[in-house]
């Protein structure tokens, strides 16, 4: 492979999760099998609006209520939605810094405006200020875009509106549905199974 760029996913590959403790989290609140909601393969149409941008945050918490037809503030929704959100991976921020220079670095995360704020203030506790864009030539967030993975068009896009070649692509995430979407568009994938980071992973396939 001739890889001149790398496209990377967010949760999972730089930032790391725990959807259980959003699961639990639910379920204080009175929220039963959140699992029909929201999975790391797919979500309910509610949540696929808002990752997509077609509702806003106060538009998304008083649906959600109507929805599960449960009397919850919005901060409740919000505190239990961004629970999942644990740290960043210090040495993959550093592999990923390293990459600088070398390749093209693009970011493509399906996302929304409550976790966008909500891992923004995770990396300034963490690192002291607010670069994390920084690291990507562009940084995509599926609310931004209006699209998300794994939809065909979410990186064709991408791919069009950088004027990148496929074959010369990398796509790095770990959800399996997301590896197989970039597949479909003609781009080289790595899917990053639970355990394995990308400083451990990339260096076989980039030949370094």
């Amino acid at each position: 492979m001739n890889i001149r760029n790398i496209i990377f996913d967010l949760g999972g590959v730089l930032l790391n999760l725990d959807f259980q403790r959003t699961f639990q989290a639910f379920e204080r609140l009175g929220v039963q099998n959140f699992e029909r909601y929201f999975q790391q393969s797919h979500s309910h149409p509610l949540f696929a609006d808002l990752e997509k941008g077609k509702v806003d945050p106060g538009t998304f918490y008083s649906l959600f209520r109507l929805t599960t037809g449960l009397d919850i503030s919005d901060a409740s929704v919000a505190y239990a939605w961004n629970a999942m959100l644990l740290d960043f991976r210090d040495a993959s921020m550093d592999y990923l810094n390293s990459l600088k220079g070398q390749y093209r670095i693009f970011l493509l995360s399906n996302t929304n405006q409550i976790h966008l704020e909500a891992f923004r203030a995770i990396y300034f506790r963490q690192y002291g200020n607010h670069a994390f864009d920084n690291y990507f030539e562009k940084a995509w967030y599926s609310h931004e875009l209006g699209l998300r993975k794994p939809d065909t068009e979410c990186y064709t896009t991408v791919l069009e509106r950088h004027g990148l070649l496929p074959h010369e692509t990398l796509f790095v995430d770990d959800t399996l549905v997301n590896i197989e979407g970039a597949e479909k568009a003609g781009i080289h994938t790595l899917h990053l199974s639970r355990g394995n980071t990308i400083e451990e992973s990339m260096p076989p396939i980039l030949g370094r």
